[in-house]
């Protein structure tokens, strides 16, 4: 690891942290790092990697820990979760994992105890709601879905809801682009008696160029790195970020028993394109922007989904509060429920009917029968996620070929 430098503005410290040439003989970028186990200076040293691994010692400040095996830690891993940090306002500290998912789970098995109550918003991403509704509640853990954007509500189950351990909020919301407000969530949690919950943000959609959860009073943010912070569509990783170091340490030892963390390859890849995650973004933001607006008042579209559109006063509030810019995500309802989104899925030329997002192409999907199809009738009505709705992240492309795509898709 390299002698931090301070004071520098992050678009600098993303290519200049983490890393000395001097241990990569001299090579200007990291090497990859293909070792399964590593050899230790001394058995004192040995001693104490295990004891920290364990989590018998905590790391003095500024100490570091001999590597001792890659489903522990690797050179990779630890250059690109300190190439991170800079990238997230507030962030201190940072763990790479194999997911999104991996990242999601992980956190929650940190600090929920049978007993406890996560309260979460919907609509959320499905691997999400399934893990909480179908898996932690058979744990013992109870979990609250509460309507994403209603701020009142939130504060409201907040205030009432026992045992409760963890805030999980995701926003802007997949796939209806819902906003909630960070700040009230968190300042609600922090008048509790006793602990306060954790608040963690799903940052995966807006972060970490146009939203900034630290900031607002988030404890952990999570993100599938899958998406725009990978934004090729070729790899799969995730990534947690906390404002307080002991956050991360006690993830840290989750992540050693379940050895989910992301493989050398993986990491060099990701560390390679963090610097450009603010390009891509900031183009791919504009593009949808523009195409957006174009497409709402299309007479196939019933509804337009994107916050620079949003017509409900709470929602502007929280977007121009919140949020930098309106992202590269929107989701559009046609008229005609599902047929008319098949046929619309059908036509297009340009951008390609896939689920993910994120990507510097342009990727179109029907959430009902795809990344939301396990919920109930009940559920998808409640949160809009209806037989008409289409999700769609547009990429880098020229967004006038986008644009006429979209629309020859709809024509007829």
């Amino acid at each position: 690891m390299a002698e931090e430098k301070t004071g520098l503005r992050s678009s600098t410290e993303v290519l200049t942290r983490g890393f000395d040439p001097r241990l990569s003989v001299g090579s200007a970028r990291p090497a990859v790092f293909r070792s399964s186990t590593y050899v230790f200076s001394s058995p004192e040293r040995a001693e104490r990697a295990f004891d920290l691994l364990a989590g018998r010692a905590k790391p003095e400040p500024g100490e570091q820990s001999d590597l001792v095996y890659s489903r522990f830690n690797h050179p990779n891993a630890e250059i690109l979760e300190s190439q991170i940090v800079p990238l997230e306002k507030g962030a201190q500290a940072a763990l790479v994992f194999n997911s999104g998912m991996a990242a999601i789970t992980t956190a929650l098995f940190t600090f929920l105890r049978p007993g406890d109550t996560v309260l979460y918003t919907v609509p959320i991403y499905g691997g999400t709601q399934s893990l909480i509704e179908g898996f932690l509640d058979s744990w013992g853990v109870s979990g609250i879905a509460v309507q994403a954007g209603d701020t009142a509500a939130i504060e409201d189950a907040i205030r009432t809801t026992e045992n409760l351990r963890v805030i999980l909020i995701e926003t802007p919301a997949n796939p209806t682009l819902t906003m909630t407000d960070i700040r009230s969530a968190a300042t609600a949690g922090s008048r509790r008696k006793g602990e306060p919950p954790l608040v963690m943000v799903d940052n995966t959609l807006l972060g970490p160029t146009f939203q900034h959860p630290h900031d607002l009073g988030a404890d952990l943010i999570l993100y599938s790195a899958t998406k725009y912070l990978s934004g090729f569509s070729d790899l799969i990783g995730g990534v947690v970020l906390a404002k307080d170091p002991e956050l991360i340490r006690k993830m840290r030892l989750k992540r050693n028993l379940f050895g989910n963390i992301l493989q050398p390859d993986e990491c060099w890849i990701l560390a390679s394109r963090l610097p450009t995650v603010g390009l891509r973004m900031n183009r791919a933001s504009k593009n949808a922007q523009r195409i957006a607006e174009r497409l709402a008042s299309h007479p196939k579209v019933r509804k337009m989904y994107y916050p620079s559109l949003f017509d409900d006063a709470g929602q502007i509030r929280i977007r121009l509060e919140q949020c930098d810019f309106p992202g590269a995500m929107f989701s559009v309802e046609l008229h005609g429920g599902k047929p008319a989104a098949f046929d619309f899925l059908r036509k297009l030329r340009l951008a390609y009917n896939a689920v993910s997002l994120g990507g510097v192409e342009t990727l179109v999907c029907h959430p009902k029968t795809t990344t939301h199809s396990g919920f109930t009738e009940a559920q998808s009505a409640e949160v809009g996620v209806t037989d008409g709705l289409v999700r769609v992240s547009i990429g880098i492309e020229d967004w006038r070929d986008l644009l006429a795509d979209f629309e020859q898709a709809l024509a007829g």
